[in-house]
């Protein structure tokens, strides 16, 4: 664990300059201890940025994560929520180097204060080894360095938390204990989390309120995997092939791909009506579908997502997204972001069958999203560490256990229940789902599709919200999509709270 002069946070002072003026707020960025059995075993990092002139039970605070697992929060910090974020092309494209950060004119700071958490194992939350109470009475702590392989018992320690319960228990912790230490309890609660993120955010609405007393006015789920057995098909899930089939059709339309005058967004639509009265009565006939028919359903689907038609039947219509992604422009050797279907790059081995390159959306925002993070913490919040933030831990994602006791019988980690049992105990909990429709991976379709089979009361359907943007799995980096975001989420909060 390391030694407190190589991890002193800090508390500032800023100003933040919007068109609509000028708003000074205070920024803490901080480590807060967990405990098990009343002993200090880990420390999550956080930063909060906080209103002073307001009534706490007023303004709303909001609680933010993202996902991976092993994602550390500065993707929704640095990129739409905080009060500066990094610059992309107005398209969500990147950019050339080097980095650049601004003034975030759309962060929410203007209607709520933000609370950003990394997950252990994420940006600079660390666990403390099985010795961490005897040292902090004694202050002789072990500095940890970047580089060093960790204490084996800190590393078996941490990996107790790279479970789904485990995970979400730290978090609802951390929410408990930060509300109490600051005096929150009376604020206006909300929760906001991305991809794995959105996961997290549906089972803590119920968590929340069952297990740590905290009762929520609204939880925003973005770009989320909700049911990990729609992230993709196999020979038996037919689910998975058709709710990625809007995405690839909306993608298609962006590149040209497809002879059609609608909007990439009213292709998608189109193609969803495809994906659930045709193509998937048409798979589940397996081997007995006719011949003709299956030419024919494969010939429709290709047209609607610009792929060849050959390519389609030797696929038998199960187009996985690493083949729509080399496919769609291999005529011009170009390969497709799989976060972002609308993001190309040069595929470097175009000779080859299989495509051997990275993705341009994943590893190609590395380098703008870890040199704002750093420099904004380091420079700008004045943190004192010699911590190496992770921005994206392998090793978390590798060591996750995606399945709790209770999903072993199901064979698959679900959410959805949990977000219907949290909007039934609360009718006043408002929900946002929101996705980026060239999103590849946690494509907008399964959360329609998942809303649709939710079959929730009458009187709490009206509290849930469906809307997608122009973009991908980070549709907030596209300028105008972070507008349009920016003007629904004031119009949430001021409905989740009724002010």
């Amino acid at each position: 664990m390391p030694e407190p002069s190589q991890r002193q946070g800090n508390t500032t002072e800023h100003l933040l300059t919007t068109p609509h003026g000028s708003q000074p707020y205070t920024a803490s960025a901080q480590w807060q201890t967990l405990y098990e059995n009343d002993k200090p075993v880990a420390e999550l990092f956080h930063v909060a940025y906080t209103i002073a002139d307001q009534d706490p039970a007023q303004r709303p605070i909001t609680f933010v994560f993202n996902g991976g697992p092993g994602a550390a929060s500065a993707y929704l910090h640095m990129g739409a929520l905080g009060p500066r974020r990094v610059v992309f092309n107005p398209d969500g494209s990147l950019p050339r180097p080097p980095v650049q950060v601004v003034d975030n004119g759309e962060s929410w700071l203007s209607f709520t204060d933000l609370v950003f958490i990394d997950p252990l194992g994420t940006g600079f939350s660390r666990m403390l080894t099985k010795d961490a109470e005897k040292a902090e009475k004694s202050d002789d702590k072990s500095a940890e360095k970047p580089g060093d392989k960790p204490d084996d018992s800190a590393d078996n320690s941490a990996k107790k938390f790279w479970t789904v319960d485990r995970d979400l228990n730290a978090l609802g912790e951390f929410i408990q204990a930060y509300l109490s230490t600051h005096h929150r309890w009376l604020s206006p609660v909300f929760i906001a989390g991305e991809s794995y993120g959105g996961f997290r955010v549906a089972k803590l609405c119920r968590r929340l309120q069952q297990d740590y007393g905290v009762g929520l006015c609204g939880a925003v789920l973005i770009s989320p995997v909700m049911e990990f057995m729609l992230l993709e098909g196999n020979d038996y899930n037919l689910s998975g092939w058709a709710t990625v089939i809007p995405s690839m059709a909306a993608t298609a339309v962006y590149h040209g791909r497809v002879d059609t005058t609608d909007s990439p967004a009213a292709h998608g639509a189109k193609a969803a009506e495809f994906a659930r009265k045709t193509l998937i009565p048409l798979l589940a006939l397996g081997r007995t579908a006719a011949a003709a028919d299956q030419q024919r359903v494969f010939g429709q689907l290709a047209e609607l997502i610009g792929l060849p038609a050959e390519v389609v039947q030797r696929h038998r219509g199960r187009i996985d997204i690493a083949v729509f992604a080399r496919e769609l422009l291999r005529h011009q050797q170009r390969i497709l972001g799989l976060y972002d279907g609308s993001v190309t790059a040069i595929d470097p081995f175009p000779d080859r069958v299989l495509h051997e390159g990275t993705d341009p959306t994943l590893e190609g925002i590395d380098r703008l999203f870890t040199g704002a993070i750093n420099s904004h913490l380091r420079s700008t919040l004045g943190v004192n560490t010699t911590l190496t933030y992770n921005l994206l831990s392998f090793e978390v994602f590798k060591a996750w256990e995606f399945l709790p006791e209770s999903d072993y019988r199901q064979g698959f980690v679900g959410s959805v229940d949990d977000l219907r049992v949290g909007m039934a105990l609360n009718p006043y909990l408002q929900v946002y789902i929101t996705h980026g429709i060239y999103d590849l991976v946690t494509p907008y379709f399964s959360s329609n599709h998942l809303v649709d089979q939710m079959a929730l009361n009458d009187e709490l359907r009206p509290n849930l919200t469906l809307r997608h943007f122009q973009g991908g799995h980070m549709f907030y980096t596209w300028d105008e999509s972070r507008r349009q975001w920016f003007d629904d989420m004031q119009r949430f909060y001021h409905q989740a709270t009724g002010k």
